[in-house]
């Protein structure tokens, strides 16, 4: 299954600006993602083993340098003080990367710590509505929460730590802690909270592996770091890791240690999930679906033949849903029965 083109950016409506008004993501952000374009020369970003990342670092003038350098630690403390520069004073910029191949053209900022090189990261990118309600729903349903902030076209999101899903398959399934039941199930699950919430696009490289040593063994996370794809897909199966060639090995890994009604178990356990996190976000959850179901997010052929497929799965119409918030919305309270 492949994705032939780059999606739209979609722009934030009065009303989604009015929702991240109210919940506290819109703030005065000293430097822009325009800003960040200032760059005057580059070069490859190559991983530990010598292999290009697909990541550019970029060159700025002495100046312009200086000046980011107060504005990104000031960005990066939003993320991790609420704007309390006061813990901030030690960090400062260590390296700008610039990323064409990704479909928002991201820029990702490496802040470290002087007293001690620790770093961290968070990201710089374009603002775009799909982006915004796929961190929301992330934020709402899912168990994990990320931090994000919007300013006009800027979008700044904190980075999500884990190993990408590809490099995980590659190198890690080799090692003498690697548990294949473990990572099998999880699969199962993140499988299921991307169709239930329809974040497609999941292939190996954007999602993450969390792992976390038990005292035992070790449990993984599968976390989505890309949220372009949401409530944008026309063809259900786009909203199915499962389904992604980039995934075959870990699926090869369920087909192996798991039954159906294993796996059925998991997929219901995530549900119940789900609705529990819904229930308790539900008045959030409800004004953010009453801004998906004014906007426009997709095309009218991609909305028709995703309601053709979510009829055929459901076995209920679609009929009454103009648009791709009003499909989420049936499709969500029909796999978590809610009335």
């Amino acid at each position: 299954m492949e994705i032939s083109k780059k999606k739209p950016f979609f722009p934030v409506n009065s009303e989604l600006s009015s929702y991240l008004h109210g919940v506290g993501r819109v703030i005065a952000l000293p430097i822009s993602y325009d800003d960040l374009l200032r760059h005057t020369d580059g070069f490859p970003l190559l991983d530990k083993y010598g292999e290009d990342t697909l990541w550019e670092s970029v060159m700025y003038g002495e100046t312009v340098i200086s000046e980011f350098n107060k504005g990104l630690t000031y960005v990066y403390s939003l993320l991790r003080t609420d704007g309390d520069m006061s813990f901030m004073k030690h960090l400062y910029v260590d390296r700008i990367d610039y990323c064409h191949f990704g479909n928002s053209k991201p820029f990702r900022v490496r802040i470290v710590n002087k007293f001690n090189d620790n770093y961290d990261y968070f990201y710089v990118k374009k603002t775009d509505a799909s982006r915004v309600y796929g961190l929301e729903l992330e934020y709402i349903l899912s168990p994990n929460r990320i931090n994000f902030y919007i300013d006009g076209n800027t979008l700044i999101e904190e980075h999500i730590p884990g190993i990408p899903g590809d490099k995980f398959m590659q190198t890690y399934t080799r090692s003498p802690s690697f548990n294949k039941v473990r990572i099998a199930k999880e699969f199962v699950k993140f499988n299921e909270r991307c169709f239930v919430r329809l974040l497609g696009d999941m292939r190996s490289y954007n999602y993450v592996i969390d792992i976390t040593p038990d005292f035992e063994d070790e449990q993984y996370r599968v976390r989505a770091i890309d949220f372009d794809q949401q409530c944008y897909e026309g063809r259900k199966n786009m909203y199915l890791p499962q389904f992604f060639k980039e995934n075959r090995m870990v699926v090869q890994f369920c087909s192996e240690v798991m039954t159906t009604e294993t796996i059925e178990q998991y997929r219901q356990e995530e549900r119940v999930l789900i609705r529990r996190r819904y229930e308790t976000a539900q008045s959030r959850f409800k004004r953010l679906i009453a801004c998906l179901c004014k906007d426009k997010l997709s095309s009218s052929s991609k909305i028709n033949t995703l309601k053709k497929e979510l009829e055929k799965h459901h076995k209920v119409s679609f009929s009454k849903c103009s648009n791709m918030g009003k499909v989420l919305d049936l499709h969500l309270k029909l796999m978590l029965s809610i009335t």
